[in-house]
């Protein structure tokens, strides 16, 4: 499989035909939950992955060909070396430790990354997803170890541990893969893309891809590639299919914020808020048989590109497995459900406070509208339905109960959002992926107006997690033909780890129920 030429030999010591994930390759995976008894991927189980080009398995490991030095996808379309040849890992990381370099043809800076069910204990998981969103460009480890409650020491050994690298090489490795995206996909020049990637000086970028991959930023260019003016950044977001877009395109066009958020044509536009930066951002599906979707980005949004691209992905779940989950559920007694939608997507959100603005306002788009107008800034786009952005944390929370109230919003429910609004600005809730999910559930219960859906959803869409689930839904209750809460509490433990996709599902059926009695209804009162 292709590549340039190599800067350093693939490490002898790796064992052949093996799976590489850490420190010991003979230890199965343990997974977070558990309740989840899914096996590590066995070699031969990545070897038949290989031969067929499955593109379920997309993301989920890295082969790495020895005689070339060079790492792909299970998807590469490059001719398949031999089995002998091949070095498995679960991580790009893993791979270029080991001293391989990325494949100029599949390209595994373009692989969809991995669930939040994922096998590695909680503080290694959310210190990765806090380093794939850019948490050490231009912040010291140390702070993001006091963000998480640990000593810097502690968190370094976990993550090696855990996931097999270092924090700081971790954040390396999304530097340059990003960095070799925006070489081989944009026309900007190399100094905005060695800052884009999250490399604080232009040299520093040249001198770690030169030692990493052998070749200077510019050899990666297409040819004909040169500078032009251009209104926004075309990038892709792959995922593992299948992919219901249309089930979420119409999931966020329900319930999107007026103003922020526009959903026309099957293409979903918002306003962004992102490290001091504003923009818009633009995604629709990409071509058929594509498996990744396509999105637009702001030129002034790129010093926070890494943070936007792992907020997306997040957005739209796209690091989800879905033929996994959607067997899970099927053998949980949901397999109609899933026939009829399979691949669903959880909707995420893009800032964590965002995501309990829109649970607490939900019911009634002219109330969002009002609160949105009053509270968010105005931000001029050029494009029509976006004139806002986002109301902030500190803004409702400065802004108070009685102000929310006065815009509509019921008492309580006021007076819940702004308890939200003023622990995410003080810090004492953080409403993020990989985030402490019983810290937040149990923080979210004290506030008025937050109910068990009200926080189920909160926690789903802010902190991506997949088992959230709000028993006492009474539409949940009716789709399930379970007569009480505890009835379906009970059924819904064959769910798990996945409840939150169920619910889903369920709340999807009965939605979709009654609108058809609804239909029925008025054909027979026109009789």
């Amino acid at each position: 499989m292709r590549g340039a030429a190599a800067p350093r030999a693939p490490d002898p010591d790796i064992k052949s035909r093996g799976v590489i994930r850490g420190p010991n390759p003979a230890c199965p995976r343990k997974r977070s939950s558990g309740r989840l008894s899914v096996p590590m991927l066995a070699p031969d189980i990545c070897q038949r992955a290989m031969r067929a080009r499955d593109p379920r398995f997309d993301g989920v490991f890295f082969v790495g060909i020895t005689t070339t030095g060079v790492y792909c996808r299970p998807v590469c379309p490059s001719r398949v070396a031999r089995p002998s040849h091949r070095r498995f890992f679960e991580s790009a990381a893993l791979a270029e430790r080991a001293g391989f370099r990325p494949c100029l043809r599949c390209r595994p800076e373009l692989a969809p990354g991995r669930s939040q069910m994922d096998a590695v204990p909680r503080l290694a998981r959310a210190a990765a997803q806090r380093i794939a969103a850019g948490a050490l460009n231009g912040h010291a480890l140390s702070q993001l170890a006091r963000e998480l409650g640990v000593s810097e020491r502690h968190l370094r050994r976990a993550m090696e541990r855990e996931i097999g690298v270092s924090p700081l090489a971790l954040a390396q490795t999304h530097r340059l893969l990003l960095a070799k995206r925006l070489l081989a996909d944009t026309a900007l020049p190399v100094t905005r893309i060695a800052f884009a990637s999250g490399f604080r000086s232009l040299r520093r970028f040249n001198s770690v891809f030169r030692e990493r991959y052998g070749l200077s930023p510019s050899a990666l260019r297409p040819r004909g590639v040169g500078r032009r003016e251009y209104e926004t950044v075309r990038l892709t977001l792959a995922y593992r299919p299948p992919f219901a877009w249309d089930v979420l395109i119409a999931l966020l066009a329900r319930e999107a914020l007026p103003g922020v958020e526009v959903v026309r044509d099957g293409r979903y536009a918002r306003t962004v808020r992102l490290a001091g930066e504003r923009g818009v951002v633009f995604v629709a599906a990409g071509p058929a048989g594509a498996n990744h979707l396509a999105v637009d980005v702001s030129p002034a949004l790129l010093p926070a590109l890494m943070t936007l691209l792992a907020r997306l992905r997040h957005l739209f779940d796209l690091d989800a497995e879905p033929t996994v989950v959607d067997a899970h559920l099927a053998q949980g007694g949901l397999a109609a459900l899933v026939e009829r939608r399979p691949g669903v997507r959880l909707p995420g959100a893009l800032d964590g406070f965002e995501a309990a603005l829109r649970a607490l306002l939900h019911g009634s788009r002219a109330r969002a509208r009002r609160v949105v107008d009053a509270l968010g800034e105005p931000h001029d786009t050029g494009t029509p339905g976006l004139t806002r952005l986002s109301p902030g944390a500190e803004r409702v929370a400065e802004a108070g109960a009685e102000r929310l109230a006065a815009l509509g919003v019921p008492r309580r429910r006021a007076t819940g959002l702004v308890a939200v609004a003023r622990a995410v600005a003080e810090g004492s809730v953080r409403l993020e992926p990989g985030g402490d999910v019983e810290a937040a559930r149990r923080a979210l219960r004290q506030m008025p107006g937050v109910d068990d859906r009200i926080e189920a959803a909160i926690v789903s869409r802010a902190l991506d997690w997949p088992d959230a689930f709000p028993a006492s839904d009474r539409s949940l209750q009716h789709a399930a033909g379970a007569a009480r809460a505890t009835d379906l509490e009970s059924r819904a433990e064959q769910w798990r780890p996945w409840r939150a996709y169920a619910a889903l599902h369920l709340w999807l059926h009965d939605t979709e129920k009654g609108t058809n009695g609804q239909q029925a209804y008025r054909k027979r009162a026109l009789r």
